[in-house]
């Protein structure tokens, strides 16, 4: 939506009037397919990169906006999250050198958001998922100040009646429910464009879907959210779900999601999808809009189809349908929205090229690929390339093949004509996709990513993990290797040595007791895991005590064969608790003056965390005090 001023749709004069606007569009492009107005003929390229501020510490820096403003370039927009910007590329003609062009444009920006970012003591990463985000960086004063996102935020909430709900299972689950839209700022990719001619846009967009799946598996790059290993491409459900505008019930209902990949082959034209969506997408944000785009039309200048254009920002097809208008000429292109940013700017440019020549080198077969394919194959090609990334095994064509194989054997070669066929300079073709053959046969930012925070977490602290995994990403990155030479992250990282919260250091698999269970059955539980803190919780799941070593060994001198003691008789009620943005500085003189062992760390009453003493001792500068 740029920077246009959006309201929620509930003001019914512009609601009304937005209306008519948007049908008036939709029966303007259709005037402009039938009379050959759209541009045919020549095709171009470009992208959004999206990238993620960090601090010296490796963590989200929040500070985009005075970042923008150093940087002072209309390339460069505000995402949703303070730490998160966006570069908007100039379309660049299919040809020649318009790779090598579009990266050395893209490496150019991105060094003067670094330079920007450095004076204010931040830095610039790219992927999929930070993984150093945290609940606290997903708080309403992490949102950018700017009305479109407040809109946002309303009118998905509105619509959903209810908070947002996420449940995501991998090999870790993650199951939460958060008050904002902002679970999608986690969500960093590279959106790349194409146009394509109106003539050949239906069947140019089936084929988008039906590649989906396998151009997925060997670019996934965001399997961690949280601190929980979850899907390869975990930002493809994280984003269905954080701005789910879906109702639940008791009735079962058909419900079709805002975040989509489709339900079915598309026919027709461009404007079949965009009445499709109109009816099955309740309008969500309007505008005022000045100009009528049949008149526009009729006076003999290019509409720019505001109202169709803000409605389809509000819905996100995984490859969505664009009409985009100059001075002089309209166009139609396809929207790449499933790739993830980084690992690195070549990995990026590798995806975006393999991506091009597939969409370029189909054969005649592959025209009709609604014919040869069941959609169904498709789409579930999509979900588990996201699930399991170049592990996956796709349904392709009628027969069952891996993605390492159906990119090496098939789609490479495709991709290669493809690019030939367009005339981009063969040393440039085969510099790009010669990576994409490297990482099907080699891994995938998902896989350096999962190997490494298997072994760092075996042996250190959640967070020191994420902490050195996002470190080595940025060394990397930096290095500019792409990501299938990433070499293993060193057995020894760093310990702890950006921790500054309560939050960062806190044990997060907590040992809980209930008030009314047996105080025999708590303290054997102490005694057979060794667990010196246990806190103790209430029905409602709130945290209403404590139990200490001290309390199980003076049971254990009392207790007789009949005793019926529960824990709430036993434990300590007057119980001093942290919250994880609570200061490590903070913490060490309230345990040592109350002189206490432990902190259970709360959040929104809830217990998710304890910290002890030791802990928290290598912090403490003043251990005799």
């Amino acid at each position: 939506m740029g920077n246009q001023v959006v309201s929620s749709a509930t003001d019914q004069s512009i609601r009304t009037s937005f209306i008519k606007h948007l049908l008036n569009d939709v029966k303007c492009l259709e005037i402009m397919l039938e009379e050959k107005m759209v541009e045919s003929g020549i095709s171009r390229i470009g992208a959004e990169q999206e990238l993620c501020l960090i601090s010296k510490n490796y963590r989200p820096q929040n500070n985009a906006d005075e970042i923008l403003k150093d940087i002072n370039d209309p390339h460069f927009t505000n995402e949703l999250a303070l730490y998160n910007l966006e570069i908007n590329l100039d379309p660049l003609v299919l040809k020649d050198d318009c790779f090598d062009e579009m990266e050395k444009h893209l490496r150019t920006f991105l060094n003067k958001a670094s330079t920007a970012a450095a004076k204010r003591e931040a830095y610039v990463l790219l992927t999929g998922i930070l993984p150093t985000i945290s609940k606290t960086e997903l708080s309403l004063q992490y949102m950018t100040p700017k009305p479109r996102y407040r809109s946002l935020n309303e009118m998905m909430r509105g619509a959903r009646g209810t908070d947002f709900h996420l449940h995501i299972k991998g090999v870790d689950e993650l199951s939460i429910t958060h008050d904002s839209v902002l679970m999608e700022a986690c969500n960093t990719s590279f959106q790349m464009h194409l146009q394509v001619d109106p003539d050949d846009f239906i069947s140019s967009y089936n084929w988008a879907q039906a590649i989906a799946g396998p151009v997925l598996g060997v670019c996934a790059n965001s399997p961690l959210l949280l601190g929980r290993e979850l899907w390869n491409e975990t930002r493809i459900a994280l984003f269905q779900q954080s701005i789910d505008t879906r109702q639940a019930s008791y009735a079962l209902k058909d419900q079709i999601s805002r975040v989509s990949f489709g339900e079915h082959w598309e026919t027709g034209s461009i404007t079949d999808i965009y009445k499709n969506e109109i009816a099955q997408h309740k309008i969500l944000l309007s505008r005022e809009i000045q100009t009528d785009s049949l008149k526009e039309l009729k006076q003999g200048r290019i509409p720019k189809l505001e109202a169709l254009n803000v409605h389809n920002g509000t819905i996100y097809r995984w490859n969505r349908p664009c009409y985009g208008a100059t001075k002089d000429s309209a166009h139609l292109r396809i929207e790449n929205r499933y790739i993830p940013a980084g690992p690195t700017v070549i990995d990026q440019m590798a995806n975006f090229a393999f991506w091009v020549g597939l969409m370029k080198g189909r054969t005649v077969a592959h025209k009709e690929i609604h014919k040869h394919m069941d959609f169904a194959d498709a789409k579930s090609n999509f979900i588990k390339a996201a699930r399991n990334g170049k592990a996956s095994v796709m349904t392709w064509r009628g027969r069952q093949v891996s993605v390492k194989d159906l990119v090496t054997r098939e789609l490479l070669p495709m991709a290669f004509d493809g690019l030939s066929y367009m005339k981009v300079n063969p040393e440039t073709s085969e510099r790009l996709l010669n990576i994409i053959d490297a990482r099907a046969v080699g891994q995938t930012g998902a896989q350096w990513s999962i190997r490494n925070y298997r072994k760092l977490k075996s042996t250190t602290r959640k967070d020191d993990a994420l902490l050195a995994l996002t470190k080595y990403m940025y060394r990397n990155q930096k290095e500019d290797q792409p990501i299938h030479e990433w070499p293993e992250i060193p057995d020894h990282p760093p310990t702890h040595e950006h921790a500054t919260q309560v939050g960062h250091i806190m044990s997060t698999r907590v040992f809980t007791v209930q008030e009314d269970d047996l105080a025999e059955l708590a303290t054997q539980l102490m005694l057979w895991k060794n667990i010196h803190h246990v806190p103790v919780e209430n029905e409602k799941g709130e945290i209403c005590g404590l139990l200490t070593w001290t309390h199980m060994q003076r049971f254990f001198e009392r207790e007789s064969k009949d005793s019926i003691e529960t824990v709430g008789d036993i434990m300590a009620t007057d119980v001093f608790t942290a919250y994880p943005e609570l200061s490590i500085s903070e913490a060490i003189p309230v345990m040592k003056k109350h002189e206490i062992g432990c902190l259970p760390v709360l959040q929104d009453k809830h217990l998710v965390g304890i910290v002890t003493i030791k802990d928290i001792q290598q912090y403490d500068t003043d251990p005799v005090a």
